[in-house]
């Protein structure tokens, strides 16, 4: 069992968790995951490592509560307990030296950005965090992201907060005045592919970290798997994250919603168990 020391709700159906998890924050690089379960049979979610710290052994998890998993994973407290957390698994974030570096983040996609705007940093890049939410209370971890020494530029869908627009148009605007050598980032599908669209012409170098369904992390099953310049790769353990000029994110798009179905019927179980059906995926 994994105790949960600390739970605490950060904007509208998110909840950061503090985790003890010593082996994997001993061992966790920017860019991994853990696969966690809430309890013995129930359904095993991936979810990034926001943060670690060696000296406790704890991990930060942040949760979007979306289908019946997250969202009762997101009805736990502190002192509660997490039944398994597996890994750190994939591939860390390539992280070196590369001049200057943006990092986009929308959405809970911010607490996979996070990470590696630490690391880049670290590294002694100059990086510019674009991060984006639809309205103010969607934005996340803004002052993490500035004390880590970085840049950091808010948009907000509906001009609440920050820049109004998507995060796409600063992209473009940053590319426009700066020269950038590698951008990365992560969130949902279309914001990704969008990114992707906005740095191909001057050819930079991008980064996109997928968010494929997965099960077992270790290649197996097959459910995580993406298409990469015409060739099927495995999101857990050649990725998460790949070149996103290479990317069929209208494919991962589609893989994505296999399962809707199925997820809504699951979700109305969590509102009513009375109301439990038998249903296949």
């Amino acid at each position: 069992m994994y105790r949960i020391v600390q739970a605490t709700d950060v904007g509208p159906g998110v909840r950061r968790f503090s985790v003890e998890a010593p082996h994997v924050a001993r061992h966790y690089r920017a860019g991994q995951f853990v696969i966690v379960r809430v309890d013995p049979t129930g359904e095993r979610i991936p979810l990034t490592v926001a943060a670690a710290d060696t000296d406790t052994g704890l991990i930060a998890l942040y949760v979007q509560g979306i289908g019946k998993t997250t969202r009762r994973l997101n009805m736990l407290e502190s002192g509660d307990s997490l039944h398994d957390v597996a890994g750190p698994l994939g591939k860390p974030s390539e992280i070196e030296h590369y001049g200057t570096a943006v990092v986009v983040g929308g959405g809970v996609g911010t607490a996979i950005a996070y990470p590696v705007v630490k690391a880049l940093v670290d590294a002694g890049n100059r990086v510019i965090s674009i991060i984006g939410g639809r309205s103010r209370d969607f934005v996340i971890l803004e002052s993490e992201l500035e004390a880590t020494g970085a840049e950091v530029i808010v948009c907000t869908d509906d001009g609440s907060y920050g820049r109004p627009g998507f995060v796409t148009d600063t992209l473009a605007d940053t590319l426009a005045g700066t020269p950038v050598d590698i951008v990365f980032a992560a969130g949902p599908v279309p914001m990704m592919k969008a990114v992707a669209a906005v740095t191909k012409p001057d050819g930079v170098r991008t980064i996109a970290s997928l968010n494929p369904i997965m099960v077992d992390g270790t290649g197996m099953c097959g459910g995580c798997r993406v298409d990469v310049g015409g060739k099927t790769q495995f999101a857990c353990v050649d990725g998460p994250e790949f070149d996103a000029h290479l990317v069929d994110f209208d494919l991962l798009a589609r893989r994505n919603q296999a399962y809707h179905d199925f997820e809504q019927v699951r979700n109305a179980e969590l509102e009513d168990p009375s109301c439990r059906v038998e249903s296949s995926p």
